[in-house]
């Protein structure tokens, strides 16, 4: 059993736990993620990790709810335990196998949309602590939705946060944000996208534009967590990756986000999936990656 240490709601439908998992902290890194199971009949949900720390042993996840598990989730306060906590799973950030003093050479750019600003996190935090300053844009619907917001201000080079509605700091959507700061003469190395699938579209339409490479991360359309189910499976150029074994970071401008959100609607209903089984057979399934 792994004991929720701490349960904090940080907006409407949206709460944070720390969770004491001492094996999974002492090898997670940013940018990977756990599969929780809360009993015996839970369902398995893929959560991207938001901190660790290892000589604590806890692993910290951010949730939103979604669905009737994640409900049950939101429910459990500290003391009390899940079934199954197991990671770390996925491909570690790319940033991990940089050596740090080329990171500093270069100008990096954080974008993260809602939920997306809890696997950012843990990737400009690291890039601090190894002495390398970012710059991040934070998104959110409303000012109610903004998270992490004290944490990110003391591991950003430069935090800039946008509501759609203006009720917070600006008004307007991050794409429009990333357009002040190249105009103003910022040049970035490469941009880290991370939230909605529409937001990281759009992210990685303006980025191509202006010639910064970009990266995102394709958790959001994780279902399992092992490849099995073929929720995940998605187009990165010419070649059919799934997001939990063979990422979930891509390159954005490759990633072909309307045939993934398409295929996204179609997984939610039964005889959706079972078309997609039957369009694109052996292709359908991704397995371990282990076997």
């Amino acid at each position: 059993m792994y004991k929720i240490l701490k349960a904090q709601n940080l907006a409407s439908n949206i709460f944070l736990m720390d969770v004491e998992a001492k094996r999974v902290a002492s090898a997670a890194q940013p940018g990977q993620f756990v599969i929780v199971k809360i009993d015996e009949k839970g369902e398995r949900i893929p959560l991207t990790i938001c901190d660790y720390d290892r000589e604590k042993g806890t692993v910290t996840i951010v949730v939103q709810t979604i669905g009737a598990s994640t409900v049950r989730m939101q429910k459990l306060k500290a003391g009390d335990s899940f079934r199954d906590f197991v990671g770390p799973l996925g491909k570690p950030s790319e940033f991990i196998n940089e050596d740090p003093d080329s990171l500093k050479r270069k100008k990096i750019l954080f974008v993260g949309g809602g939920l997306g600003t809890a696997p950012v996190y843990p990737q400009v935090k690291w890039l601090h602590e190894h002495g390398i300053d970012a710059d991040v844009i934070v998104g959110a619907k409303t000012k109610d939705l903004v998270i992490l917001e004290d944490e990110m201000e003391k591991v950003a080079g430069n935090l800039y946060i946008t509501t759609d509605d203006g009720s917070y700091k600006r008004k307007g959507m991050v794409t429009e944000v990333i357009k002040d700061l190249v105009e103003k003469g910022n040049k970035y190395d490469v941009c880290v996208a991370i939230g909605p699938m529409i937001m990281m579209k759009f992210v990685c339409l303006l980025t191509k534009e202006l010639g910064i490479p970009t990266i995102v991360s394709m958790n959001p359309i994780m279902v399992d967590g092992t490849g099995m189910c073929g929720a995940c499976r998605l187009i990165v150029g010419d070649e059919v990756k799934f997001a939990c074994v063979d990422g979930p970071e891509f390159d954005g401008h490759l990633v072909d986000f309307d045939q993934a959100m398409k295929r996204q609607n179609l997984y939610k209903t039964e005889e959706g999936r079972a078309m997609l089984r039957e369009q694109e057979g052996d292709t359908h399934h991704g397995g371990c990656g282990s076997c």
